[in-house]
């Protein structure tokens, strides 16, 4: 069993490769708590996931159960994950739950949180203390990163032979809320001096903090700080069993200033100087809970940050999302939060009190399930079957993708060889997805198409003076990478190209006259 790695194929897309084959994370996070109690798993998660079509589950382990007395690790709760998902035939992405969760030190094990003079916390500019330790307590750092090597080298022993667990996520929305920076006296001390000379090579940048990044210098202070405590806690577990690792982010969003999100995250506008400071970290991925998804989905998957969802909302629209991460943003793993409710009563579904989601700038509708299952459970079915296309097609131009952005945003003009396709999207519906279609082109005007909640018409291209009529339309399915048919459409099934909320595959064949 090769261990799992992201690297380049040929066409230089980063993908995951799992056992020397490209792998496709259909996944879903679990609550928090969950995994602390391996008979709460057995009797009330895995059961719930089961015909959702995934293959993988997101899942955190917890510094405070496995280092409980400093220096004695119990990796229980650890094993009992590991052998349960192997028992339901699924792989794990772990979190570590360290340092820092929701920027805050909440999973530190009890000794540390009640030593609060050595593991020292954040300060604010009035010298109040927050729920965080500081990136700057180098012991707290030095406990950390000893955890985590001994995690990872007990993970080689248990689960190298079988690759259950893909990759991990090291720590968990990391920054500061509530303050731009650390104001304690030895951040003050750091912060008045010049910039760390690693990062005036990289970036070219010279003199403190503030004259280096003037307006951003409290958040660059702080991204430079974190980071390089995640990278010294990620090579520590590296250096005992290279899994691919990750860091995820509470995203930058209103009312934008550092500290009204957690100061100091792999937001974009932060990335370079984390690439400098944790060169470990393979890539970022965003936890998505704003109205405005897909624009996070084109800002976090570019050409040197492999796209991952870690959470995501779960409500109806998260299926159209998945297709456009797939088929558009060559994503290597997709998992909408709290996956083991998706299935429930949408009544008793445990949504965050409104203030929280006020608070946090988290849209409510993202907690609304209705639909959500069949939906994603198709999605995530039809994405299997067609991995061979994926993979064969993704990176050119025979391939394109789309899904509504926004309120304002009505359709899309995709561009082929020999015809252009319009597509009209419907409007936003409550319990029903988005429009999205993932669109392929083969020989002579032959089309897949995959979507939901649109409507097709092909045209020539400008200035060609001909028509276009539909030669045949055949419903039907993928299987292995090959559509298989089913009904062929002609008389009043053949007056549009039409798409409702479930997705669907439609061989057309258009002709010029």
């Amino acid at each position: 069993m090769r261990i799992p790695e992201i690297r380049k194929d040929e066409r230089g897309i980063p993908t995951l490769y799992v056992d020397d084959r490209p792998f496709f994370i259909y996944g879903g996070e679990l609550h928090n708590s969950d995994t602390s109690d391996p008979a709460y798993m057995q009797r009330a998660v895995w059961p719930a996931l089961e015909g959702l079509h995934m293959n993988t589950v997101v899942a955190p382990v917890y510094w405070e159960l496995i280092e409980d007395q400093q220096g004695t690790y119990d990796f229980s709760h650890v094993d009992s994950l590991v052998l349960q998902a192997r028992e339901h035939d699924l792989h794990l992405v772990l979190l570590w739950f360290g340092l820092w969760k929701n920027a805050e030190s909440m999973y530190v094990p009890a000794w540390m949180k009640k030593d609060t003079d050595r593991y020292f916390r954040v300060q604010t500019v009035a010298g109040d203390r927050l729920n965080t330790i500081s990136p700057l307590c180098q012991e707290a750092i030095d406990r950390d990163a000893a955890c985590f090597k001994e995690l990872m080298a007990h993970l080689k022993d248990l689960d190298s032979e079988h690759g259950t667990v893909l990759m991990l996520q090291v720590e968990n929305e990391i920054g500061v809320l509530g303050s731009a920076r650390d104001y304690g006296d030895q951040a003050n001390e750091r912060f008045e001096g010049t910039i760390p000379d690693q990062l005036a090579a990289a970036t070219g940048k010279q003199g403190t903090w503030q004259e280096a990044y003037g307006a951003d210098a409290e958040e660059a202070f702080m991204a430079w700080h974190f980071a390089r405590a995640v990278e010294q806690i990620t090579s520590a577990g590296s250096r005992e069993y290279p899994l691919p690792m990750y860091a995820n982010s509470w995203l930058k969003q209103y009312p934008w200033y550092p500290g009204s999100y957690p100061s100091g995250g792999p937001v974009p506008q932060m990335q370079a100087i984390w690439r400098v400071a944790a060169p470990s970290i393979s890539f970022f991925a965003p936890d998505i809970y704003v109205p405005y998804c897909a624009e996070v989905l084109d800002e976090y998957g570019t050409a040197d940050n492999p796209l991952f969802v870690p959470e995501i909302r779960k409500d109806a629209v998260t299926a159209s999302y998945c297709l456009y991460a797939f088929g558009a943003k060559n994503a290597i793993g997709y998992s909408p939060f709290g996956i083991e409710e998706i299935t429930m009563d949408p009544a008793l579904v445990d949504r965050p009190p409104m203030e929280v989601m006020i608070a946090l700038n988290i849209d409510p509708s993202a907690f609304d399930i209705a639909g959500s299952a069949d939906l994603l459970s198709a999605t995530y079915a039809k994405l299997h079957e067609m991995e061979p296309l994926l993979l064969e097609n993704r990176g050119t131009d025979r391939m394109q993708c789309f899904v509504r952005h926004g309120e304002n945003d009505y359709g899309t003009l995709l561009h082929f060889r020999d015809l252009d396709i319009r597509v009209a999207y419907d409007p936003r519906q409550s319990g029903k997805p988005l429009a999205a279609g993932l669109f392929l082109e083969r020989d002579g005007n032959d089309f897949l198409l995959t979507g939901m909640m649109c409507r097709v018409e092909a045209a020539v291209k400008p200035g060609v003076n001909r028509k276009v009529g539909v030669l045949r339309i055949e419903e039907g399915e993928i299987r292995d990478g090959k559509f298989v048919r089913a009904r062929v459409l002609n008389g009043d099934e053949q007056m549009s190209v039409r798409f409702g909320e479930k997705l669907k595959t439609l061989r057309v064949q258009w002709y010029t006259y």
